[in-house]
């Protein structure tokens, strides 16, 4: 765990190389290793790179990746404060103009963003209960979560004006190998079991691997499909479209198959998944 890009310098290397796939972060803290007018214009700058590709996905934050900067780890509320000044911030530099904002966490000092995408950056919010979805609805086109909540996805619709899609998210280990498949798994994605409540506030690796030390391959077996079973995978897929969502994104686990991933099973695994869904 802990090998991961950045984020964005690959959204754009993956704009330039695609024409077609969707982009979106997955999510953006936009509170603290960020200031939110920074974050409004590298979306702004990826969605005219991407030609209207991408979707701005963002939430308030992990202790993991926020706490480098040395600026502490502030608790849920004060982060929730933060995020709404930061929505609010991103917002009025996506409709244009200068803009000067004093916030209790925030200031802008009349700053425009000039070159703004035609039809604007949508932003997806990661939302875990219907408290968060109340507080941010607002400031958001589309949900985002991690659990096949049907509450989740009909509150987001009933607070929200107008269409909004639902994007879901879950791990996924193919391997012609299955055992192999387990193994990776088990190595880089046994955090997943801990859920988001618990991994937010973990500030290392160390304090992933120690969170997680009891979690036995076979409880990840039972969590994440693994292996080649495409169907196991449609299994998996299927609470969530059952629970009203539009879009699942599908991480595959570790680098060391995505090639053949995509090449043999991404396409048949596409077939079975509209035609379950229909």
């Amino acid at each position: 765990m802990g090998h991961s890009p950045y984020a964005w310098t690959t959204l754009g290397a993956v704009a330039q190389a695609t024409e077609r796939v969707e982009l979106l972060t997955y999510v953006t803290c936009p509170i603290i290793r960020y200031h939110p007018a920074v974050v409004a214009q590298k979306a702004a700058t990826l969605q005219i790179l991407a030609d209207g590709r991408f979707t701005l996905g963002l939430g308030s934050g992990e202790n993991l990746n926020e706490h480098v900067v040395g600026e502490g780890w502030p608790s849920i509320d004060k982060r929730q404060d933060m995020f709404v000044e930061a929505l609010e911030i991103i917002r009025a530099l996506h409709a244009g103009g200068l803009v000067t904002y004093e916030g209790k966490h925030f200031r802008v000092d009349s700053a425009r963003i000039w070159d703004l995408p035609e039809g604007g950056v949508p932003i997806g919010i990661a939302a875990g209960g219907e408290k968060a979805v109340a507080r941010f609805t607002e400031y958001g086109d589309h949900l985002i979560a991690t659990e096949p909540d049907a509450d989740l996805v009909k509150a987001w619709s009933d607070n929200h004006e107008g269409p909004a899609r639902s994007i879901g998210q879950i791990p996924i280990s193919w391997d012609p190998d299955k055992d192999a498949a387990i193994d990776r798994a088990h190595d880089r994605f046994r955090w997943f079991a801990g859920g988001w409540a618990v991994n937010a506030d973990l500030p290392t690796t160390a304090g992933f691997a120690g969170a997680t030390k009891f979690v036995r391959k076979e409880d990840v077996a039972d969590t994440i499909p693994c292996g080649p079973d495409l169907d196991a995978i449609v299994e998996a897929v299927k609470p969530y479209w059952e629970a009203g969502y539009t879009d699942i994104a599908l991480v595959q686990v570790g680098d060391e198959t995505q090639e053949r991933f995509l090449a043999e099973a991404a396409g048949p695994l596409l077939e079975k998944l509209r035609a379950a869904s229909s």
